[in-house]
């Protein structure tokens, strides 16, 4: 009954912007730690952002000051603001929603979307 889905992916060349959303459905999130996970083929899930449910957010330190996640809790709704993106950032991006204190371990996060692509050329 829970539902996470994640829209906005694509493809993009290296400098460009995507904004990708996770519309919730099945309960409320305001009480959850929403938060974005990445994965590369070969590579672990790994975390991107992160929104507590206090409001504070906190985000890996190669997307500093280049992605900017949001919340629009009345829409249950969770963004991320990707701009200047690289080639590195290339990856399956999940929305996921755990209870409690947000955490970099995926394990902690009982919800998942199904993933939307993002793929940034040179």
């Amino acid at each position: 009954q829970v539902q996470l889905v994640e829209s906005g992916g694509g493809s993009v060349q290296a400098g460009g912007s995507l904004r990708l959303s996770c519309a919730a459905s099945g309960y409320r999130y305001s009480r959850y730690c929403m938060a974005w996970f990445r994965q590369a083929p070969g590579k672990e899930r790994e975390g991107v952002a992160y929104y507590g449910s206090d409001g504070t957010s906190s985000y890996r330190g190669s997307v500093k000051g280049r992605f900017t996640i949001t919340s629009d809790n009345a829409k249950n709704t969770l963004y991320l603001q990707m701009n200047s993106l690289k080639p590195e950032d290339t990856a399956m991006y999940y929305c996921a929603s755990g209870w409690g204190s947000c955490t970099t371990n995926s394990g902690a996060y009982n919800h998942w979307g199904q993933g939307t692509q993002v793929t940034v050329s040179s």
